[in-house]
């Protein structure tokens, strides 16, 4: 199972780096934003309910971080990334047990809490969002 879990992750993320780059190199973001389309009630509901699950998913996130900071990264790191941080949490866990481990040691173990994946993440997110 944890194979097929980190095969999903890679999927996850491959996808919506493809799918992303598409859309910027298509239309700015800055340009969407601006757009009527942003008010339209179905893209309104689609980023609540995409919005509410990166909440959800961070929820877990911030229990199995013991410490401040790597939560606060890690809450960032969701929020302006979406499924590509969420897909790189979900593959440090997947990675740090053995493939033939009980999916119990990804899902309830808790982690001291380090800040060199979500700070990467972060600084990512924040430069894309400033360039563009």
């Amino acid at each position: 199972m944890i194979l097929l879990l980190r095969l999903l992750c890679l999927v996850i993320i491959g996808s919506m780096l493809g799918v992303t780059t598409w859309a910027s190199l298509s239309q700015p973001l800055g340009d969407f934003a601006r757009s009527a389309t942003i008010r339209d009630p179905w893209v309104i509901a689609t980023l609540f309910d995409a919005y509410w699950a990166f909440i959800c998913f961070y929820v877990w996130v911030a229990w199995k971080e013991q410490t401040l900071a790597a939560r606060l990264l890690w809450f960032v790191a969701i929020i302006l990334l979406g499924n590509l941080a969420m897909g790189s949490y979900l593959l440090r866990e997947l990675f740090a047990v053995p493939a033939a481990g009980p999916l119990n040691d990804v899902f309830a173990r808790r982690n001291p809490g380090t800040v060199l994946l979500p700070g990467l993440l972060t600084g990512i997110a924040v430069a894309v969002y400033l360039l563009a």
